[in-house]
């Protein structure tokens, strides 16, 4: 658990490989948690600040330094998570795709002007970065949600604090220090492991202003509450659920194959298999193969 006195609790990470050694992360007390979000609030004056056009070259830097890294990272995933090789290869490139996205992020902040909305009015829109955005990742994707998150956030101008799960921290602290050798500065991209007395703290923090969560319905709904009380932005995606239907013309072989992979490909992240299948008049074929 999470602590509140002057120690620092660790936790243990486990590689499903027996020979691998496991590693072991320190969860912040309170104390440091006020540093960590101290640091990313003092960067982000002089981020904010920084050209879009230069932000966006360190972006590029940064796809290119996970690009390289994507067996390394993907390893990771498997060794943590249990994935298998495709899978984990997956959970990376899916996350890529995101940093990708953030690469052109400058057309996304333009804002917009309206000369003569009334007389001698001019209405100017313009985008703005919020401040220090805070991520709660879940486990079943140590590669991928982190990806969704971070990147547009600091693209954007914001600095960001990542509170991976505790389960599968390695591909995030290895997303860290690509992003530092990047050229992300210092303070702009944090990593804080913890668990829930972590999450509560961090959201209390009056430097937080948006807050992005993937997980369960219970705790996403906690972490809403919680941080909309306090008038912060949020916005989390809770339990999902994966489905497969079998239509009457689909090729039942294939369709087997299909269902055992999405099934058991997974490894140990179950919330990221099939919750549901549907048969159709061919599921007693398919029913078969299975």
């Amino acid at each position: 658990e999470d602590s509140t006195d002057a120690e620092v609790r660790s936790t243990t990470s486990y590689s499903l490989e027996s020979s691998s050694t496991p590693l072991t992360f320190s969860s912040l007390i309170l104390g440091q948690i006020d540093i960590a979000v101290k640091t990313a609030a003092e960067a982000f004056p002089s981020w904010s600040r920084t050209p879009v056009s230069k932000r966006v070259n360190i972006m590029f830097r940064l796809k290119e330094a996970v690009t390289n890294d994507l067996d390394n990272l993907a390893g990771l995933v498997r060794k943590e998570l249990g994935k298998t090789p495709a899978d984990a290869r997956g959970d990376v490139l899916r996350g890529l795709e995101v940093l990708e996205y953030s690469c052109g992020v400058a057309s996304q902040l333009t804002g917009s002007s309206l000369p003569n909305f009334g007389t001698n009015i001019d209405v100017t829109q313009r985008r703005e970065p919020l401040g220090v955005c805070l991520g709660i990742a879940p486990f079943n994707f140590p590669a991928m949600i982190p990806l969704w998150m971070f990147p547009l956030a600091i693209a954007c101008g914001n600095t960001f604090i990542l509170k991976p799960s505790e389960l599968v921290p390695s591909a995030s602290s290895r997303l860290a220090e690509l992003s530092l050798d990047a050229g992300v500065p210092p303070g702009v991209f944090n990593i804080v492991h913890g668990r829930r007395r972590t999450v509560e703290s961090l959201i209390s923090r009056d430097e937080i202003k948006a807050v992005s969560f993937v997980g369960s319905t219970e705790v996403g709904t906690s972490v809403y509450t919680s941080a909309t009380a306090r008038g912060k932005r949020a916005q989390c995606n809770l339990g999902a659920k994966n489905h497969a239907v079998v239509m009457p013309d689909a090729d039942p072989m294939q369709a087997a194959k299909q269902i055992v992979g999405a099934a058991f490909g997974m490894g140990s992240s179950d919330l990221a298999d099939i919750r549901g299948l549907h048969l159709s008049e061919i599921g007693s074929n398919v029913h078969v193969l299975l």
